[in-house]
């Protein structure tokens, strides 16, 4: 293994490091926890007030994957170290569960390499900015950053890994990828929420109990949303939900139901068919919005309807849900020459792995550094953000991002080729579970096992880096 070695200071700069990480969630800490063990030293830079604020904020929402699959190798070695006691690897976790008990204590394990409260405002090489050829190659990246408690400043660094994610995008409500009209209308903006509610949450029962919500959507986030409410339904009398599709008929949204091999995921689409049957969550289908409209003076008796393309309404709304996945910002590295799909707005060399419009994660490739490369050498953008509007990613995935990323940048060139990753063998994976019964939680219910898609992952080697090869993660 070879060590990169310190950058010299440049004019201006705070402080010195080989490899700058953006974001603390689970993969950016897990890319620290890699290059610590390749003897490169990482800084780990989070915008929020600690580890995993992103995962926190859905914190009441339990995930299809096990812990077995949630836990990074690297990250796992690191923690043995400090005496850490790893969760039951059968259990479906919280995200709170899974900030809590695994990404703060992984950040605690880091210790100094991991600084909050500081957003990162820019990426470039120094001295050159997007256009400049003469002499970019050799020159490191300058990070610029915001403090929470103080003025920017900047720092320098060999290498950056972005890990920043794509949770504070959302995808707007419009079907054309821009907002409906008047979605971002004050009248209209105090409706509209793009997260799933938590029924144990006294704000959420108060804002959606006894009221009529409109959930757009039609992944998993979606029906995790109208399992929500349809529970809050036999709570609160007079709660009601549409749920409202792109696509012309509800079809497989339910997803396998019995026979589903992840039991999480089939209860939930068997509760989400409950409900629709029950009454509960009326369905309107084929509609693409164009329009959000408020009516009613009285602020608090405004409701809005969605206006679809055809002229078609849903009226009567008191609130509305956006679940229609999200996408990355690379406005941050503006300056530097990344090479994106024109589609997903993912790596170039990812992007026909992944794309949404072909791949199902039964058939999404394995890959690592090369396909996530980029046109400047030693920046790479891993984790949820990699797979850029698409929405098949899996935490497995990311880990093996990143394995395979710090063993490029130590050098390691032979590791980096060789992609290993445990992958769920068929399924369509995505979004988070929301179930209560405790046996249901536990690997094994209904005899099954898996992680995020089967029964039975397997251990899939690729010798040397290539657009094809085998199986392929989900998105959980």
């Amino acid at each position: 293994m070879s060590s990169t070695p310190a950058v010299a200071p440049s004019a201006g700069s705070t402080t010195i490091t080989p490899v700058v990480v953006i974001g603390a969630g689970p993969i950016g800490l897990a890319a620290a926890a890699h290059l610590l063990e390749r003897g490169l030293e990482p800084l780990v830079l989070e915008r929020g007030p600690g580890a995993g604020a992103a995962v926190a904020s859905w914190g009441h929402v339990r995930l299809f994957s096990r812990w077995a699959e949630l836990v990074d190798p690297a990250a796992r070695r690191l923690l043995a170290q400090r005496g850490w006691s790893e969760p039951d690897p059968g259990r479906y976790p919280t995200g709170a569960e899974w900030a809590g008990q695994y990404l703060q204590p992984l950040a605690d394990a880091l210790g100094e390499r991991v600084r909050y409260g500081t957003t990162v405002t820019g990426v470039a090489r120094q001295g050159r900015d997007r256009v400049v050829d003469s002499g970019r190659d050799g020159q490191p990246f300058t990070v610029h950053m915001r403090h929470a408690d103080g003025p920017g400043t900047r720092l320098t660094a060999k290498a950056v890994v972005d890990a920043s994610g794509t949770w504070t995008r959302p995808n707007p409500l419009g079907s054309d990828g821009y907002p409906a009209d008047r979605e971002h209308d004050p009248a209209v903006a105090a409706r509209v929420s793009y997260r799933v509610p938590d029924t144990h949450d006294p704000r959420d029962i108060a804002r959606f109990g006894g009221r009529r919500t409109a959930v757009v959507g039609s992944g998993h986030s979606a029906l995790t949303a109208l399992v929500a409410l349809a529970t809050l339904a036999e709570q609160v009398p007079g709660t009601r939900a549409v749920w409202v599709l792109r696509r012309g008929a509800v079809g497989n949204a339910y997803g396998g139901g019995d026979s589903d091999q992840l039991p999480a995921r089939g209860a939930l689409g068997l509760r989400a068919r409950d409900a629709v049957a029950a009454g509960h969550i009326e369905v309107v289908s084929g509609f693409r919005t164009e329009a959000v409209e408020p009516s009613g003076s009285d602020a608090e008796d405004v409701t809005i309807s969605l206006v679809s393309e055809d002229g078609r309404r849903v009226a009567g709304l008191d609130e509305v849900i956006g679940l229609t996945g999200f996408r990355p910002d690379h406005s941050i590295m503006s300056e530097l020459r990344l090479r994106l799909d024109d589609r997903l707005e993912a790596p170039a060399g990812l992007a026909p792995l992944i794309d949404p419009n072909v791949h199902s994660c039964g058939t999404v490739y394995p890959h690592g550094a090369a396909e996530l490369a980029h046109d400047e050498t030693g920046v790479y953008v891993v984790g949820m953000k990699s797979y850029g509007r698409a929405p098949t990613f899996l935490a497995l995935t990311g880990y093996e991002q990143v394995r395979s990323v710090a063993a490029a940048l130590a050098g390691d060139h032979e590791a980096a080729a060789r992609v290993e990753l445990t992958l769920p063998e068929t399924g369509v994976c995505g979004g988070a579970g929301l179930f209560d019964e405790p046996d249901s939680t536990k690997a094994g219910a209904n005899g099954a096992s898996g992680s995020c898609c089967s029964p039975a992952p397997h251990l899939i080697q690729i010798g040397a880096p290539s657009s094809a090869g085998a199986g392929g993660p989900g998105g959980c």
